[in-house]
């Protein structure tokens, strides 16, 4: 297949030479030229510099006759705006695009554009970790980082309070709390009252 990566980040440049070493014919767009160092030595694509959308880079790049688009940019409404170029004027068949806010998920999905969020994987694999017979505690690899999860009971000094009261450890941060009537709440900084019978999800960077 000919596949168009746009972003040639950890995740683009990674992407890239997973797929051009199963054999797929992969053309790489970054507007930063040393980004591409990142690319292994035997990648054997093509790299093309420049705004992703620019239609005079999309079609050096070779949109016009790919099969297949990654928009895995750090920027999501550029991966946005890439997407719609590619089905919209070009009929790209099959389009992906990272996204790392949630809630313009639902953007995508109307345009028919599949999404990978690296926010909902973090999520599914911390809860699924946690639960699992029971688990209170995991560990979760990220590149070369790991995350540790833990989940607890929401204690009864707690209950009534905020994320701002808790005692934190060094680099431990709220990931979340699982509440019965709402399901799993993801913590970004918004107002949270702990209840009876929540239970916090903490994650530390070690």
């Amino acid at each position: 297949m000919n596949i168009l990566v746009i972003g040639c980040g950890m995740v683009g440049s990674a992407l890239a030479v997973t797929l051009d070493r199963k054999g797929h014919d992969v053309s790489v767009i970054d507007r930063n030229q040393e980004r591409f160092d990142g690319l292994s030595s035997e990648f054997g694509g093509f790299t093309s510099t420049g705004v992703p959308i620019d239609q005079d880079v999309l079609k050096r790049a070779g949109i016009g006759t790919c099969d297949a688009l990654f928009a895995v940019t750090d920027e999501d409404d550029m991966n946005l705006m890439v997407a719609q170029l590619a089905k919209q004027i070009y009929s790209v068949p099959k389009i992906f695009a990272r996204i790392t806010d949630i809630t313009k998920s639902e953007v995508f999905e109307e345009m028919g554009v599949k999404t990978i969020c690296p926010t909902k994987l973090t999520v599914s694999a911390a809860c699924s970790a946690i639960e699992e017979e029971g688990a209170v505690a995991a560990d979760i690899n990220f590149e070369n980082h790991t995350v540790h999860f833990s989940a607890m009971e929401t204690p009864e000094s707690l209950i009534g309070k905020t994320p701002e009261d808790i005692q934190y450890e060094p680099n431990e941060v709220l990931f979340g709390v699982i509440r019965d009537s709402a399901g799993l709440i993801l913590f970004r900084g918004q107002p949270i009252t702990f209840g009876e019978g929540d239970r916090l999800i903490f994650a530390v960077k070690t």
